[in-house]
């Protein structure tokens, strides 16, 4: 004879659900002709087959889709395989060795585990009293952020992820003013990522085309941030976020939950990231 086991208390997570909780989608949405970096092929969806092409003798009909993109494309991470400083990736590996039958099987988009922690927003334009945003070009310093610390009392922590608001967001949908060729981008600059990589934290977000500051006309002439954080700390980087409407809640702290698609060998992958508070 088998005895039933005792029920069980909700787990601390599930009983948070049932409390109720809120989502933040911290994603772009994808579109053809979506602002993104020149040097990645672009968005394309087509549809082969539409509603009436093929019926079925039932009446039924399906259509499907096809997609073409770069993965550094719209919101996405950067596997620690997209950067290399002097011949070598994160953790000293030579770039030849990470290659395999033409794809990075050391450090590749598969390696990238899904992340469900602790998400810290540094709203830095609302610390520093510019409600507009951060200006074209402008650096974001190692002062910035503690400054931003400070106002807000939330620190990144070790294995958090941190997410940087410029308010250069709000440019997204104006494609090339987002994009930024002339103006410059605001961002972190060397010492800013710095500062990231010394809090231990698991990645980096950002609400820019690329992470870090672009200088104006300058383009991705240099990236000194992706290659502190990618190549010396192995820290991701996710970049072109929906900051927005987070910030406008006031949310600098929340359950951050991404998972990038198991891409072999791929160099980054496209994600949609979500930041879960709760309602209570």
């Amino acid at each position: 004879m088998t005895t039933a086991s005792p029920s069980r208390a909700p787990a601390p997570l599930l009983a948070a659900l049932s409390d109720g909780v809120e989502v933040f989608d911290l994603g772009r949405q994808y579109s053809v002709g979506m602002p993104q970096s020149p040097n990645h092929p672009a968005y394309w969806h087509a549809l082969p087959r539409r509603h009436g092409d093929m019926v079925r003798s039932d009446g039924g009909s399906a259509a499907n889709d096809m997609i073409s993109m770069g993965t550094h494309v719209g919101t996405h991470i950067d596997a620690l395989a997209h950067v290399s400083h002097e011949g070598r990736l994160y953790g000293d590996l030579r770039v030849d060795d990470a290659l395999m039958g033409g794809r990075y099987a050391e450090l590749g988009a598969h390696t990238i585990a899904p992340m469900v922690c602790r998400g810290v927003l540094l709203d830095v334009p609302a610390a520093l009293g510019i409600p507009q945003g951060c200006e074209a070009g402008y650096e974001i310093t190692r002062a910035d952020l503690e400054a931003t610390v400070e106002k807000q009392g939330t620190r990144p922590a070790e294995g958090d992820v941190v997410l940087i608001r410029s308010g250069w967001g709000r440019l997204f949908a104006e494609g090339a003013p987002y994009v930024g060729g002339e103006s410059g981008v605001p961002g972190v600059g060397e010492d800013g990522a710095r500062w990231i990589a010394e809090h231990d934290v698991r990645a980096a977000g950002a609400d820019t085309i690329a992470f870090e500051r672009l200088a104006p006309g300058a383009g991705h002439a240099v990236l000194p941030a992706h290659r502190v954080l990618l190549v010396e700390n192995g820290v991701y980087i996710v970049e072109a976020m929906d900051l927005e409407a987070l910030a406008a809640a006031g949310h600098h702290e929340f359950l951050f939950v991404l998972s990038p698609l198991a891409l072999y060998g791929a160099t980054g992958s496209p994600v949609r990231p979500l930041a879960v508070v709760s309602r209570g």
